[in-house]
């Protein structure tokens, strides 16, 4: 993990640094993908002050996607941004080999970075992840753990993550476990390598820690305020972070939630921007979860976040 020191922004030279937008994925009514409305997000996400965006994670709603739509996602995202080291697709497949492919994928149309989580099809053990990662990395693209124990069964502890990173496999973790103690043993183990944050409701305990870039899910609805904040957190400005912490804090703890994927859909309808309907096995929220959102996202917007 870089310590303080290092500039926390997005460059070229590592572009998974900054705010890298994990996008939701406007679906219509039928479904199917409206990749025009796609290009239009991810526009928008940059023009609030995000750096960059992740395609086809968890809530790109990868999982449901065939071969030819996740290709074009990934395409229409680096179109948009204009930048293809802008954009950091998840890469995560049952295989290695598939994982290896999507990454070379990314890789012909110009990303900066991928993201990749740990084999995922069963609780694999350490060598496998190893051996997983560094397939990978053949691509040629700098490659971010993705550490989600929680739902793949494998994590990506200190130790390992140490080992990945010395073996030329990763450049950075997204950590999600919420752990915040695991920053300063990843810092004593392994220095060079960058600590992501991962789980929107741990983003100034992360940034005080030391993290360099956040993969962020809340932003899809509140990309100017979600960027003042994150700055301000990682400038360690308290004063200007905790308030907005705080007025926040009810949104981005549904990022760590079963239903994050549909409550952060639900936001975006309600923020003024689409979020659209899920894919199943994803189905709508219960009423009184929809209750839920809608009331901390009608709370945010009457603050003034947008």
């Amino acid at each position: 993990m870089t310590t303080t020191s290092a500039t926390p922004t997005w460059s070229a030279e590592r572009p998974w640094r900054g705010i890298m937008v994990a996008t939701t994925l406007p679906l219509r009514k039928d479904l199917s993908v409206d990749y025009d409305a796609y290009a239009a997000h991810v526009r928008r996400l940059l023009d609030n002050g995000c750096d960059g965006v992740v395609p086809n994670g968890s809530l790109g709603e990868y999982q449901t996607l065939t071969d030819e739509e996740r290709a074009r996602v990934v395409r229409t995202a680096v179109e948009a941004a204009g930048d293809g080291a802008r954009v950091m697709p998840g890469v995560a497949a049952y295989g290695s080999g598939a994982a290896r492919r999507w990454a070379e994928q990314a890789a012909e149309e110009g990303c900066g970075s991928v993201l990749l989580l740990p084999p995922n099809a069963y609780r694999a053990d350490e060598s496998a992840v190893r051996a997983h990662y560094a397939e990978v990395a053949k691509a040629g693209l700098p490659v971010v753990a993705y550490n989600n124990p929680i739902d793949t069964k494998v994590d990506l502890t200190p130790g390992l993550l140490a080992h990945l990173h010395g073996e030329g496999g990763i450049v950075a973790v997204k950590e999600f476990t919420g752990d915040v103690r695991r920053a300063y043993e990843l810092a004593e183990l392994a220095p060079e390598l960058d600590l992501l944050i991962g789980a929107d409701d741990v983003l100034v305990e992360l940034a005080l820690a030391g993290a360099v870039g956040w993969v962020a899910g809340y932003p899809n609805a509140f990309p100017a305020t979600c960027a003042e904040l994150y700055h301000a957190a990682v400038a360690h400005d308290l004063p200007t972070a905790l308030p907005l912490y705080r007025s926040l804090h009810s949104l981005l703890r549904w990022d760590s939630r079963t239903e994050f994927v549909q409550a952060i859909k639900h936001s975006m309808d309600i923020a003024g921007s689409h979020g659209g309907p899920t894919r199943p096995p994803r189905v709508p929220l219960p009423a009184g979860i929809a209750a839920e959102v809608r009331a901390a996202t009608e709370k945010a917007v009457a603050a003034g976040h947008h």
